[in-house]
């Protein structure tokens, strides 16, 4: 089937067409799922959001003038999902914006029953250019601004959207818009480390960071806790989502290492396979099932670099999100 002109879509999806509609969006979906993400710190509720925006712009097509690009108006209708949706949930935030560090020795504790952690996002619904706005530090940073400023900021730095188009989106005025931006960016700026991660990766250059990733990988396999510590920032953290537990420092993070992570895996080593998720190194780790004679994933490592130095490992520990970053559940 020849591909329809967008007129021609559009006309048919105001006459009730449902796959025209289909078609029409399509294009944009990405984007809007990543705009989702990005108000909301979650990967489900993205989803729903999104869902329920594709929903009210499928009602209110007829109202749709065209004198916004269609772009526009579904990330005004997307966004306004978001805003309504963040009004019932909690808060998103990284452990380390939950309460203060534990020690190691207490081990990871228990997981939180509520859902309150930022979800690492996979780089496949986001292009190359727009990784850096998915990184887990971005990301925690916007969920603590109101969510209007959050959207502002995205809209406006993110999306490349001006002004009176964010305005617009958001029944407000330039001037309020413009006042939103400039105390977004002052709050998130405090947030954010002086470096991306896309500058760190960059900075390092691939054989350096394919280096740094090989020996990560050979030091984790074999359970050998003074290669991993050697490779750690002084300062480095370790969290452990849904755990609100997280352990900071050099040595705090060695006695994670030598007293639960490694030392709980049973005869054999873990194995490490590599993946990419919110635009950082990751790697999905697996534990050795007896029973199953197979090793089973267990969660999802993100990286966060300091240069050539581990700075911090945000382990993800729900191996459901292994499909979603192209994980397999099970490794021999």
């Amino acid at each position: 089937m020849s591909a329809l002109p967008t007129t021609d879509l559009l006309a048919a999806a105001r006459g009730g067409d449902e796959d025209a509609f289909a078609r029409l969006v399509e294009p944009h979906r990405r984007d809007l799922h990543a705009h989702c993400y990005r108000m909301l710190g979650s990967l489900q509720d993205a989803e729903d959001a999104l869902q329920d925006a594709l929903l009210r712009a499928w009602r209110g097509l007829g109202r749709f003038e065209g004198r916004a690009s269609l772009r526009t108006w579904l990330h005004r209708i997307a966004t306004n999902a978001c805003l309504d949706l963040a009004k019932r949930r909690p808060k998103r935030v990284l452990p380390i914006d939950y309460g203060p560090p534990s020690d190691p020795h207490d081990g990871p504790g228990e997981p939180l029953l509520e859902s309150v952690w930022v979800e690492p996002y996979p780089d496949e619904h986001v292009g190359y250019e727009q990784r850096e706005s998915v990184e887990l530090a971005f990301v925690a940073a916007l969920q603590h601004l109101p969510a209007s400023q959050r959207a502002v900021l995205i809209l406006r730095e993110v999306l490349g959207f001006s002004a009176r188009e964010v305005a617009e989106s958001l029944e407000t005025s330039v001037a309020s818009v413009n006042s939103a931006l400039q105390r977004a960016r002052k709050a998130v700026d405090e947030r954010l480390p002086a470096q991306s991660q896309q500058a760190t990766v960059r900075a390092l250059g691939d054989q350096r960071l394919e280096e740094l990733v090989h020996a990560y990988v050979d030091a984790w396999e074999r359970g050998d806790v003074e290669a991993v510590a050697a490779m750690l920032a002084d300062d480095a953290v370790v969290t452990m989502p849904p755990m609100a537990t997280w352990f900071r420092g050099h040595d705090a993070f060695v006695v994670f290492l030598a007293e639960w992570a490694f030392a709980r895996r049973g005869c054999k080593p873990g194995r490490l396979v590599r993946s990419h998720a919110s635009g950082q190194v990751a790697f999905g780790a697996y534990q050795w099932d007896e029973e199953a004679e197979c090793f089973r994933g267990h969660v999802l490592q993100v990286l966060t670099l300091d240069g050539p130095r581990i700075a911090e490992v945000t382990g993800f520990v729900e191996p459901a999100l292994f499909p979603r970053f192209g994980l397999p559940m099970t490794v021999r």
